[in-house]
């Protein structure tokens, strides 16, 4: 992780640690802090008049003690910073390996926490998002996509998060490039508890992002705020499921604020995972059936395929070609196949135990598989 960050003194880290430490003090009364007397070094050496110029007194007087429990804080990181497992850095406002794209974002954090490829923070990056709770489908999507954009030379980002991101992640990991997980805990921190392995799979070959302290719990308001993150640090972001109310579309508005791309997968009309992905289409997104619809919209020129397509045959099945792509109920299959329901029972089986066929609750079948 040479070069991503410069080497601190104790003195600096201490005190970029006690700006972001300080109770009530926000990014913004921060930056301004920071305009105005050049580092947190003289914010914090400066006087209580001075700074309650600026931020006022109430904050003035929060940062003339280092806030509880701070020399604790200090050591875990220093400690963290020393950890030979994977990498790890710390940058900050300035540094030369601050992502630029997140300089031109509203809110940019005043730091970040790196574990593993530093240098992945300023790569070309696609962000893609999703449910929690995606379909079989929405989760293969998210998978051949992760994996398609990174054969073509894209850094994916995402947020560790089960369901779509989890797969995007997973699908970037299997392709050439790599992946970047942006989370809403200190970097000391594993959430969710089932993708511990995927955290550190990220960190031995990727690279796991935060700008919340060592120690920061999985509390609900951080993952609103990370999503910031996830949208800065892209040129574009794919939603691929999302209901109406959901992390997603906050992910794909900051991306639309911040000047950015933003791509949708359209989806079942009956399907309450497809809604999200059809709002936003209406209001604009580029609707995405294809990896090339974003090397298009972003002027990139995809590479040749490095897998090779699925065979002929089974793009032949009847009943896989009866199922399409949405949720289909064996009523309905009966009737687009003309085949007996004992018999396309069996044949539905034996497509699931292959892995074509996703089962679904209320005897819904839906077939997997890219379109």
């Amino acid at each position: 992780m040479s070069g991503a960050a410069p080497r601190r003194t104790r003195e600096e880290l201490a005190a970029w640690l006690r700006l972001i430490a300080t109770p009530g003090l926000g990014r913004a009364s921060a930056r301004k802090l920071l305009s105005a007397f050049g580092s947190p070094e003289a914010v914090l050496g400066c006087t209580v008049a001075d700074r309650r110029a600026v931020a006022g007194a109430a904050l003035a007087e929060q940062l003339a003690t280092p806030p509880e429990g701070f020399d604790d804080l200090l050591r875990r990181t220093e400690a963290w910073l020393a950890d030979g497992d994977e990498p790890h850095a710390i940058v900050t406002l300035g540094d030369p390996g601050y992502p630029p794209l997140l300089l031109q974002t509203a809110d940019p954090p005043l730091l970040l926490h790196l574990a593993g490829r530093a240098e992945l923070a300023t790569a070309p990056s696609i962000a893609i998002v999703g449910s929690r709770n995606p379909t079989p489908q929405g989760r293969e999507h998210a998978l051949a996509f992760g994996r398609e954009l990174s054969n073509a030379g894209w850094t994916i980002v995402s947020g560790l998060a089960l369901g779509v991101d989890g797969a995007a992640h997973e699908g970037a990991l299997a392709g050439a490039g790599s992946t970047v997980a942006v989370v809403g805990t200190g970097l000391d921190q594993i959430y969710p508890r089932r993708h511990a392995g995927l955290q550190h799979r990220i960190a031995q070959q990727g690279l796991v992002v935060s700008e919340y302290l060592l120690g920061a719990p999985p509390l609900r308001e951080n993952f609103p705020v990370r999503n910031r993150l996830i949208a800065g640090l892209s040129r574009g972001t794919l939603v691929v499921e999302a209901a109406l109310q959901s992390g997603s579309l906050i992910t794909a508005r900051l991306a639309a604020e911040a000047g950015r791309e933003v791509f949708a997968l359209p989806g079942s009309l009956h399907s309450p995972q497809a809604r999200g992905c059809h709002a936003l289409i209406r209001q604009g997104a580029v609707l995405v059936e294809t990896a090339q619809d974003i090397f298009s919209e972003l002027a990139f020129v995809a590479p040749t395929p490095a897998e090779p397509p699925p065979p002929a045959a089974a793009a032949e099945d009847p009943v896989v070609q009866a199922l399409g792509f949405d949720p289909v109920g064996l009523d309905e299959l009966v009737l687009r196949t003309g085949l007996p329901a004992a018999e396309l029972n069996a044949r539905l089986l034996d497509l699931e135990l292959s892995g074509r066929v996703a089962r679904l609750p209320g005897q819904l079948f839906q077939r997997l598989g890219r379109a």
